[in-house]
């Protein structure tokens, strides 16, 4: 008996839509980026980008839990000495809410050039409308 490999020519990506309204944004990110890397798929394999694309709708209304609203910010760096920039999640949420869930799922994806490509298929929207209608993703709940 020998022992199937998938290849590249035998991936079949599919599209599927979350609902972040009430969810919490580490378990949210998490199964997403299970399913962004096809581990719930039988035929996962770690060096080939295997999953489905993933549609978020709702990102404004995720929450977290605990104090961590408050205490939560993220870190960039200009480039300049003594850039160094922090913004709070509620300043976060209000501008950008697509952003806090594509920096949650990141860093839960490998940290090379197969997750970048993988971070690709994640399209995150604050409302409910998307211009993805036409794939006809399948809802799933998590």
């Amino acid at each position: 008996m020998k022992t199937y490999t998938l290849k590249a020519g035998d991936l079949d990506p599919k599209w599927v839509m979350l609902d972040a309204d009430g969810q919490v944004l580490g378990r949210l990110a998490s199964q997403v980026a299970q399913i962004l890397r096809g581990k719930h798929k039988p035929n996962f394999v770690p060096h080939l980008d295997n999953g489905d694309f993933v549609v978020i709708v709702n990102a404004e209304k995720i929450r977290l839990t605990g104090k961590k609203a408050e205490a939560k910010s993220y870190f960039r760096h200009t480039g300049y000495p003594g850039g160094v920039k922090f913004t709070s999640f509620r300043e976060m949420i209000e501008k950008h809410p697509d952003r806090v869930i594509q920096k949650a799922v990141k860093g839960m994806l490998p940290h090379n050039s197969l997750g970048a490509k993988m971070l690709k298929k994640l399209k995150v929207y604050s409302g409910t409308d998307h211009p993805h209608k036409a794939q006809q993703p399948e809802s799933i709940k998590l």
